[in-house]
Formats: structure tokens, C-alpha cells, sequence
């Protein structure tokens, strides 16, 4: 085994660490670069929808802080390990009467054979909605 101190090189140990180390940055400034995608789809929502999507991510960082947002098909999006668990999709963009709180394949909601995956969701909704959906999402984020 040669020493790096001596030889000038850097060991196989070292060499790793290294790679480890820019691997995790690169990843952070995706986690960031994800953060700041999300904050610019809110920011481009009719100022209804924005505000109820405030609401939502709100909600999201409350019930489940783990989850890293970004965005789905430019909707604002949480995820675990990359994959969306949860996603609110503002009625202006297929022009449909609501807007909906949907959770994707890999939220962990199965109970049964039958569960919901998406809600209307509405600025009118209760703390009483927001808590139901609030409980979804912890469940959901595992």
C-alpha cells in the first residue's frame, strides 16, 4: 500500500472519498436548483391558485419536512429518494373546474384494495381538509 503523504499520489481511499464527496455536492445543487424550480412554477400560478398552492407546500413542509420538493410536468412536487410521492396540480393548466393535491406510485397509502390518490382541492377548504391531507402526506412520505 503506497502513502499518499510520501508517493504524491493520492490513495484508492482517498481517491473514493473524493468521488463520494462530489457526488453529494452535485446532488445538493440538484436538491437546490429542484427548491428553486418549484418556487418559480408557484410563482407563475394565477394568484388563486398561487395562493392555494402556498397553502399546499405549507401543508407539505409541516406534515412531512423529509420530503425534498421540486416539480412533476412543472407542477409543484415532494419527493423521497427522486420520486414524487405527492403533487398539486393547479386547475389553469388543463382548464378544468378545480385544482387537485394528487399522490403518485411511490407514496405509501395502500390500504387495501381500494384508496384515493388525488383531491379536489379548493381555497375555500378547511383547517379541518387541510389536517386530513396533512395526515396523507405523513403516511404517504413513509
Amino acid at each position: 500500500m503506497t502513502d499518499s503523504t510520501t508517493s504524491g499520489t493520492f490513495s484508492a481511499e482517498e481517491k473514493r472519498a473524493m468521488k463520494a464527496r462530489a457526488k453529494e455536492l452535485k446532488a445538493a445543487q440538484g436538491k437546490a436548483a429542484d427548491a428553486e424550480a418549484q418556487v418559480e412554477a408557484i410563482a407563475k400560478l394565477p394568484d388563486d391558485e398561487r395562493a392555494l398552492a402556498e397553502r399546499m407546500r405549507d401543508m407539505v413542509v409541516a406534515a412531512a419536512p423529509q420530503l425534498d420538493p421540486k416539480t412533476y410536468y412543472g407542477f409543484p412536487a415532494w419527493a423521497r429518494d427522486g420520486k414524487v410521492v405527492c403533487f398539486f396540480k393547479p386547475k389553469s393548466k388543463f382548464k378544468v373546474r378545480y385544482s387537485t393535491f394528487e399522490f403518485d406510485t411511490a407514496a405509501s397509502l395502500d390500504d387495501g384494495a381500494v384508496w384515493a390518490t388525488a383531491f379536489a382541492v379548493h381555497p375555500e377548504m378547511t383547517a379541518d381538509d387541510e389536517a386530513m391531507l396533512a395526515a396523507l402526506v405523513t403516511k404517504a412520505a413513509g
